[in-house]
């Protein structure tokens, strides 16, 4: 997997800078770019980002396929990421929402090639409705491209004593789960063919790029006292591609 168009992102001043400031999560470039790089994408796609923040993925997307996108999140300010789109030259290409996936949703079946998402899809795509819902806006042929944090293995009602503190906070139990666990709901769905479910190369790198970024004083320290709590032995990033058949 090609770090190519990341390294170059993170090497340039302007553009690390602008990552420090837009990241939510681990590095959404990264993701972005070894997510996409196990299926096709060409010029003019049209792609739906859902959980978009503040846009990394949806600028990665543009800027290295020149793809159409429709930048999507239920929290993020849509007029501060067409801000952001129009001062880097890509508003033409990016068109920002706000949008609550788990709501019918307002396009047109059949209406995209790629349903795009790098960090959020397990916040609510963790039920057996969600999938077949998504993939009804897809062509035949496109692909659902998912990339967002779990675990090397279950803990089930096992949870190590260091992690027990986050593992009560809302939503966390219920959103970050293994890889078998995944491959099981999607393998639910009719209508895809799972292309790839593994471990993301770039999930090290990626956190620590994120972490680096996070004012210890700040709202990120949650996320910092987690990852020393983890300290490397129990999550993962876990990428998973179903193509529409």
């Amino acid at each position: 997997m090609s770090n190519t168009f990341s390294n170059k992102f993170v090497a340039d001043e302007k553009s690390f800078a602008l990552l420090q400031d837009t990241m939510w999560g681990p590095n959404g470039i990264r993701q972005a770019e070894e997510l996409a790089s196990h299926f096709t994408i060409t010029k003019d796609m049209k792609i739906l980002d859902l959980g978009c923040g503040m846009g990394l993925s949806s600028l990665y997307l543009v800027q290295a396929y020149d793809a159409d996108v429709f930048a999507t999140d239920l929290f993020a300010d849509p007029t501060e990421n067409y801000e952001r789109f129009r001062s880097l030259g890509v508003a033409d290409k990016i068109v920002p929402m706000i949008l609550d996936a788990t709501q019918p949703l307002p396009f047109a079946k059949h209406y995209f090639d790629v349903i795009f998402s790098v960090g959020a899809y397990n916040m609510f795509g963790d039920n057996e409705e969600m999938l077949p819902k998504l993939i009804s806006y897809v062509k035949k042929g496109g692909y659902i491209a998912v990339a967002f944090p779990g675990l090397k293995y279950e803990f089930g009602d096992n949870v190590p004593s260091e992690m027990q503190p986050f593992w009560e906070a809302p939503d966390v139990a219920r959103c970050v789960r293994g890889i078998e666990w995944w491959k099981n709901l999607f393998s639910k769905a009719e209508g895809i063919e799972i292309i790839t479910i593994g471990e993301m190369a770039c999930h090290d790198i990626a956190w620590e790029e994120y972490l680096a970024s996070i004012d210890p004083s700040g709202e990120g320290k949650w996320d910092l006292d987690m990852m020393a709590a983890e300290d490397g032995k129990y999550f993962n990033t876990i990428q998973l591609i179903a193509k529409v058949i």
